[in-house]
């Protein structure tokens, strides 16, 4: 058989290299190209980052500046923050009034590249609203419970007593950099369990440490705390080694005498209630018989101590004004029901003197509540956490005292305050909540953040 040898059949690649090159051409340039605006993107994103820690930087200053000097008006001109050469930022602040009593801080953060560039990359403004404060000599006193801050609750004006302890979480906080203030903590909460013997002060080593704070919270001020070792998040000047703190009793209040001078007429709660814009005035000495509610716009003038047997409710804007004939008397609004709860804008509003109220609340889960002339044991340990006055929705009762005798004050959200006095004390939700049983004309302003937001301008 004649063999016939294969055909060569190669072929030259060179047409299909023609063919696919283009193709390769272009997805490399693409390739180059998202790189390139993905590297502009980048650097851009990282300049406005700049540019947004120069503002926060500037709002930093501005706040320092502010609370030493209210009549501080910005700083003139861009202040160079960073400079490497390469990089450069800026922030310039200027302040204005915003509205009755309020102020408007405008912070522009800029970014420079290179750094000798006389125009910005980048430009962040910032507008934060500030809310005048004032503080007083007087703002927390706490029994064997202790005090409680969580989310933005802050105290910025007065000395704090605890004879328990002080537990804070989030950004809460107790003084000012520029307003430090003196806590003492006597650590009154042994023994754990409780017993007959309940309350006392913890031995060393006894039932941990009495100040428990977690990061970002922070004390600023002098803190002397028994049993305290642990210095962490307290400055100006923080943890100090001083005497002993003793437990000290609450603030006196004589519940007898204010019964005995009650009128032998009492009134119902539903006469002593009202709402929708109505008026009621209460006469010194008043026994109210029930439970009283008190909404939608009404104003009740006070005209001495009132002694409510059942629960004091109000909402919505409602008042209870203290009478200017009072001048600087402070009268005792007494409630022995289980809670007296203010919200939706309800205020204890101060006379013409900057007089307040005192609102004290006898309820306890003891046998003898609400008539107790004292609690120790368990029957104190079981009540010192129910909740008998509480605030929420920006109630607020500024130079007046909220008195929890066995229980507990809860106050959430924003509302000016001037005292409070409890066997524990919480607060939570509080950005704006401000401290000081003396009159605003007397007290130091503090200037706090209310707002903050990007301006697109």
């Amino acid at each position: 058989m004649k063999n016939i040898a294969p055909r060569d059949r190669g072929g030259s690649i060179i047409l299909p290299i023609i063919l696919i090159l283009p193709f390769l051409i272009l997805i490399a340039t693409y390739f180059m190209n998202l790189s390139v605006a993905s590297y502009k993107l980048a650097v851009g994103d990282q300049l406005r980052t700049r540019a947004q820690f120069a503002a926060d930087a500037g709002i930093d200053l501005a706040m320092q500046e502010i609370n030493q000097d209210n009549n501080w008006v910005g700083t003139g001109s861009e202040i160079e923050l960073y400079n490497n050469s390469k990089v450069r930022t800026t922030y310039e602040i200027t302040v204005s009034d915003n509205g009755a009593s309020g102020k408007a801080l405008t912070a522009i953060g800029r970014s420079f590249r290179p750094a000798s560039s006389v125009t910005a990359e980048a430009s962040v403004k910032i507008i934060v609203d500030l809310q005048p404060v004032q503080s007083g000599s007087y703002s927390i006193v706490t029994g064997v419970g202790g005090l409680y801050l969580s989310n933005s609750a802050k105290i910025i004006g007065g000395d704090v007593l605890v004879n328990g302890e002080i537990n804070m979480i989030n950004s809460s906080q107790i003084g000012l950099t520029t307003n430090p203030v003196n806590v003492q903590v006597a650590h009154q909460t042994c023994p754990n369990p409780p017993d007959a013997t309940y309350p006392r002060i913890c031995d060393p080593g006894e039932n941990g440490e009495p100040i428990s704070i977690a990061n970002p919270a922070h004390i600023y001020g002098s803190v002397t705390a028994n049993n305290q070792i642990n210095g962490a998040l307290m400055s100006n000047p923080g943890l100090v080694v001083g005497p002993e703190v003793p437990a000290q009793p609450l603030p006196p209040h004589d519940r007898n005498a204010q019964k005995d001078a009650a009128g032998a007429t009492p009134v119902s709660g539903a006469d002593a209630s009202c709402g929708n814009n109505q008026t009621r005035t209460w006469a010194a000495n008043t026994k109210i018989v029930g439970n009283v509610s008190v909404t939608h716009n009404c104003v009740v003038t006070v005209e001495g101590d009132v002694w409510i047997t059942g629960t004091l409710t109000m909402q919505n804007s409602a008042k209870l004004v203290v009478a200017d004939s009072l001048l600087t008397t402070r009268p005792n609004i007494m409630v022995d029901g289980t809670k007296a709860f203010l919200k939706n804008s309800a205020t204890l509003q101060s006379n013409s003197s900057s007089t307040g109220i005192r609102l004290l609340n006898y309820w306890s889960n003891a046998a003898c509540s609400p008539d107790c002339a004292d609690l120790t044991g368990l029957d104190l340990y079981n009540s010192r956490n129910s909740v008998t006055i509480e605030l929420d929705n920006t109630a607020s009762g500024p130079q007046s005292i909220f008195d929890s005798r066995w229980t507990r004050v809860l106050i959430s959200n924003s509302g000016q305050i001037g005292a409070l006095v409890g066997q524990t004390v919480e607060l939570r939700n509080s950005g704006t909540i401000t401290f000081g049983t003396t009159a605003p004309t007397e007290g130091s302003t503090f200037w706090i953040i209310n707002g903050y937001r990007r301006s697109f301008d």
